[in-house]
């Protein structure tokens, strides 16, 4: 069954979409803000790895150039090792779901958020984290409460939620925010 719900949220709607893709995943939703597609993913090994005391969490998040409409050609046919900016938005998606997941768990989790497709204007990295956050909230993962992120910017004296890339070079403010309903989290 395929349920999709969307939300204005700045300029666009954020719209997931869950049953459709990834259906061998713990948990997947394709999301679309804009013209940018992001497809969260999140799976989890039944049995917990023994005699660890930390939580092996992986998050990947991925912007291959298929998403924005380059093919690889010349000497290097293939997407190589993750770019800069694609291990900070890993980062950036681990950071506020990490604390979130059940006290004690320790079975080997992953989520990847890859992006689809990127137009010119949205940039998705802050849809990867809820993406992420909407993936482990429907699987059968320990994550009890999700989370809602949006980047914040300034732009002659007024705030704008996910501002697009031009109004982010003339911003005076980029921050990126992320919160249960209960409060902050990032």
């Amino acid at each position: 069954m395929i349920y999709q719900e969307s939300i204005e949220l700045g300029k666009h709607q954020l719209s997931l979409e869950i049953g459709r893709l990834a259906k061998q995943a713990d948990g997947s939703v394709y999301l679309r803000y804009g013209d940018t597609v992001v497809l969260a993913t999140a799976c989890a090994n039944l049995e917990p790895r023994l005699g660890i005391n930390f939580f092996p969490l992986t998050v990947d998040y991925r912007e291959y150039t298929y998403a924005a409409g380059k093919i690889p050609g010349g000497f290097f046919k293939r997407e190589g090792r993750p770019t800069e900016k694609e291990i900070v938005t890993s980062r950036l998606i681990d950071r506020p779901i990490r604390p979130l997941f059940a006290d004690g768990f320790r079975s080997e989790t992953q989520v990847i958020a890859m992006v689809i497709s990127a137009d010119t204007e949205n940039n998705p990295d802050v849809i990867g984290i809820v993406g992420a956050s909407a993936a482990l909230y429907l699987s059968n993962i320990p994550f009890h409460e999700p989370i809602g992120a949006v980047r914040v910017g300034l732009v002659d004296g007024q705030l704008l939620i996910n501002p697009t890339y031009s109004e982010q070079r003339s911003s005076l403010l980029n921050i990126v925010v992320a919160g249960t309903e209960h409060g902050l989290v990032m």
